[in-house]
Formats: C-alpha cells, structure tokens, sequence
C-alpha cells in the first residue's frame, strides 16, 4: 500500500501543513481560553441563587448543546452578516468554538463544584471563614482536581472539532488536506497527512493531561 503514496508530494506540501497546524493552533487556543472564560461564567450563573440568572445560563446551555456545532457555525457565517453583523472568518471559528464549548465546560465545572460537601462548607462557616476564602481554600482547590481530567477531554474535543472551520474556508488542517487533493487529485495522501497531524495534537494535549493528573495526585498525597 505505501508504494502507492507519493511521499514527494506530502514533503512538497509540508510548509502548507506547519502553516495550516499554527492557525489550527492559535484558532483552538484561542476558542479554549473563551471557552474557560465562558463556561466559568455560565456556572456561577447557573449556579446562582437568582432564578432569572439561572434559568437564562440553562438555556444558554441547554440550546449550545442540543445543537450540532455545524449549525451553530453557519449561523454565525451565514446568518449574523443577514442581520447586518459583519464578521470575519477567523472571528466567527472562535466565536463558535468558544461558545460550544463553553457550554460543556459550564456543566463540568458545575458538577465539580456541586461534587465539594455541603459539610465542608458548613465547617468552614463556622470557623469565621467567608464566602471568597472559602472558595480559595476549600472549594475551588478540590473542583479543579475534579474537573481538570473533563476539561483537558472536552479540550481535546475543541480541537478536533477546530476542522469545521474548514468549511467556511478558514486556512487549517483540514483545509491543507483539501487544497492538496483539489490541486494534486491525492486525497489519500492529503486526509492522511492531515490526520497525522491531529494525531500528534491529540498525544500532546493526553500528555499534558497525564502529567498534570500524575502532579495532582503527587499534591495529594503529599
């Protein structure tokens, strides 16, 4: 099978590919950093005790993901720039990125929080602590061991996701592969290297994951 490939042409199309994985890269950082920002603000949202504020983050969330991303992203494609919302295509892949996202992190993030024992709570009430010190010394810390192993999956998730962006022709990963096989009429070699670059964004991110889960098992045991 592999006398079939032509490898010449994949190292011919390799700048191509280092351009496309740095915009892959950044665009999926960026839609991750949103995503945090959004889904922390969603969760104290839905967690509040106001019931406007509350139901306003559930719908929030509940139409993010009882929606495809596809759709989502047309919407903001196709549909802002119709009601006279101008918006680049970079901006629009971010915009989408960050707020599916989002949605899924709110709700770890809340099962997180939800996870800490009213007990605890309760003791450190009555030791005088408030509400900030509480959260700093006690909640937070053990939410973050609680959630950070979904939130690197759901990362990883973004990122793959990110290949969407090629249909409202944003210059990445997937975009590379589909300018090789329009141009060369390759598209074995052109998805296949697309794909092996994934891979190698997939086993970064599970590294960081098992490094950052082995450092917080360290912590507690210490």
């Amino acid at each position: 099978m592999l006398e079939a490939f032509n490898f010449r042409v994949i190292v011919e199309y390799l700048p191509l590919y280092w351009k496309c994985l740095l915009a892959t890269l950044w665009l999926s950082g960026a839609g991750l950093l949103g995503a945090l920002i959004v889904g922390v603000v969603a969760c104290a949202m839905r967690i509040s005790r106001s019931k406007l504020v509350s139901r306003v983050a559930g719908v929030y969330i509940e139409s993010i993901r009882s929606t495809p991303l596809l759709a989502q992203l047309y919407f903001f494609y196709f549909g802002l720039p119709s009601l006279g919302i101008p918006i680049r295509e970079e901006t629009t892949g971010v915009l989408a990125l960050t707020l599916n996202s989002g949605a899924y992190m709110a709700e770890i993030i809340r099962a997180g929080v939800q996870s800490i024992s009213y007990g605890q709570i309760e003791a450190a009430m009555s030791s005088g602590l408030g509400y900030v010190q509480r959260m700093r010394s006690i909640v937070l810390p053990q939410a973050v061991g609680v959630t950070l192993p979904p939130l690197l999956g759901q990362a990883i998730v973004l990122f793959k996701d990110s290949a969407l962006l090629s249909l409202i022709s944003i210059s990445e990963l997937t975009r590379a592969g589909q300018i090789m096989t329009s141009e060369r009429f390759m598209p074995a070699e052109g998805f296949l290297t697309t794909a092996v670059f994934y891979l190698l964004i997939y086993y970064m991110l599970k590294g960081i994951s098992g490094w950052t889960q082995k450092r917080l098992i360290f912590r507690e045991a210490r």
